[in-house]
């Protein structure tokens, strides 16, 4: 009777062993099939943030389904999660192929034409005979306010990939030779257009005297001083011909006298007052300061164009622009479109000695007024002038209103998306009109030693408490038998 216990209490640990040793098995199979399935399979990562940091936006998802031509992403020798990151292109659109390469014996022309070698980590993008090519350094660039290094992988591989596939890009001229300020203020804004494929450059209708035939859109910012007659007739007969403007003026402060150019505004029926704005809104200002004024776009513009939220211009002491009667602009054949006003707690100054950020007795009020327009100038019945002015040059510039340890005034709410939304409309690619994805808010996370020591403390020690507790009531329970 003894023995046949004994057998059969063998019997059961004998049959736990196995179970147990059959459960592990199972576990371990499960484990390495979902690892496989990662790894080969190309499924789709799941970004559980609410800013959704590590998927691609769906400006970029938008551009890239429409992509008709074959285009291959070569990677050679860089990290793994720049191959994931490539390979969600192709979840987007099967046109974008992905391939790996482990030498470069296959593209041997690379060597010669960019002087790669098999040291070198770089991104190839090609589609027929055009060609990208992205490095480590592409992927990244630092906010040297902040020294904090932002990531602009997304931006950089969609930037190349339209590249190859874009044949023309528009001729975009910044209008030179009478500007307050100099080029260099304009760098971020520069930056973006060419991001965005446009060719920029800049003219001088002082020594040029011609605009050239392949100029798709001239920008002009504040002047010191007026532009001649000569230029003004050549600026005039460029929007006779249907040519397109977009105006970031400032208010006239040094109160220059400009009939030359006023003659352009006076075409579109609208013009800019000499004093500026301040806002007394303290939910329409920025960081409590009266000077810099933030205005939401109109819903209904096109610059905003099927976009579901928001969209808020930051300006700082911005003009009042005037806008001529429907009666006028009617005989002008043009019709107009308001874009921003500031508050109705605005108010008016043209008192230039005033210091004041406050309001004062001699500022006037300025409720709703308007510091964007946007125009349509009909020239006949096949063709139109467009005009975009928005009544402050700084908002288009890098300068940082808030002091060296913040963004340029460009990054600011959502002055890159109005501004650059505005090229694409009056360049006729409305299907670029988007809120882009906020690079600066995409950064990496470096844990302490102490956070690391917490985590590998969930991650280990935790499961082994547990299994050691279950071991120890096991025990409990079968000495109670």
């Amino acid at each position: 009777m003894e023995e046949k216990i004994l057998t059969i209490i063998k019997k059961k640990w004998l049959r736990s062993i196995v179970l147990t040793i059959i459960l592990f098995a199972i576990i371990i199979a499960g484990y390495l099939g979902i690892l496989y399935a990662t790894q080969t399979l190309n499924l789709p990562d799941l970004d559980c943030t609410a800013e959704k940091l590590y998927s691609i936006s769906q400006a970029t998802e938008d551009r890239v389904q429409k992509i008709d031509k074959e285009v291959v992403i070569y990677i050679y020798n860089m990290y793994d999660y720049i191959n994931d990151f490539a390979r969600k292109y192709n979840q987007i659109n099967k046109n974008i192929k992905v391939e790996e390469l482990t030498d470069l014996s296959s593209k041997a022309s690379w060597k010669t034409t960019y002087g790669v070698d098999s040291d070198d980590s770089f991104i190839m993008i090609s589609s027929g005979d055009k060609e990208k090519m992205l490095t480590q350094s592409d992927l990244y660039t630092i906010d040297y306010s902040t020294y904090q290094e932002i990531d602009t992988t997304e931006e950089a591989f969609t930037n190349a990939i339209l590249d190859v596939v874009t044949n023309v890009k528009p001729k975009i001229y910044f209008l030179e030779g009478h500007n307050l300020y100099d080029n260099s203020y304009f760098y971020d804004f520069e930056e973006a257009l060419t991001s965005e494929l446009n060719e920029v450059e800049h003219l001088n209708l002082l020594t040029e005297a011609i605009i050239p035939e392949d100029c798709k859109m001239i920008i002009i910012t504040t002047l010191k001083n007026d532009i001649n007659k000569k230029e003004s007739d050549v600026l005039l007969e460029y929007v006779k011909k249907g040519g397109d403007l977009l105006l970031l003026i400032d208010p006239n402060l040094n109160q220059i006298k400009t009939p030359n150019f006023n003659k352009i505004l006076d075409e579109y029926g609208c013009s800019v007052d000499e004093g500026f704005i301040l806002e007394a809104d303290t939910s329409k200002m920025l960081a409590g300061s009266s000077n810099l004024v933030v205005s939401q776009i109109n819903s209904t513009s096109k610059i905003v164009k099927n976009i579901n939220m928001d969209i808020n211009l930051c300006t700082m002491l911005p003009g009042r622009i005037n806008i001529a009667s429907s009666e006028e602009l009617e005989k002008k054949k043009v019709t107009a479109e308001v874009l921003a006003t500031v508050s109705d707690k605005a108010f008016y100054r043209e008192d230039l000695n005033e210091e004041s950020l406050s309001r004062v007795k001699s500022d006037k009020d300025a409720a709703g007024a308007t510091i964007a327009a946007s125009f349509v100038k009909e020239i006949d019945e096949n063709s139109s002038s467009k005009m975009i002015i928005i009544a402050n040059t700084v908002c288009s510039t890098s300068i940082q209103p808030l002091g060296n340890n913040y963004n340029t005034i460009f990054k600011l709410y959502n002055n890159e998306d109005i501004l650059i939304n505005s090229v694409s409309y009056l360049t006729d690619r409305e299907e670029n009109i988007t809120i882009r994805k906020n690079v600066e808010t995409v950064t990496t996370y470096d844990m302490t030693a102490q956070e690391l020591y917490i985590v590998l403390t969930i991650i280990l020690a935790i499961p082994i408490i547990i299994i050691i507790f279950g071991i120890v009531i096991w025990i409990i329970r079968r000495r109670k038998k």
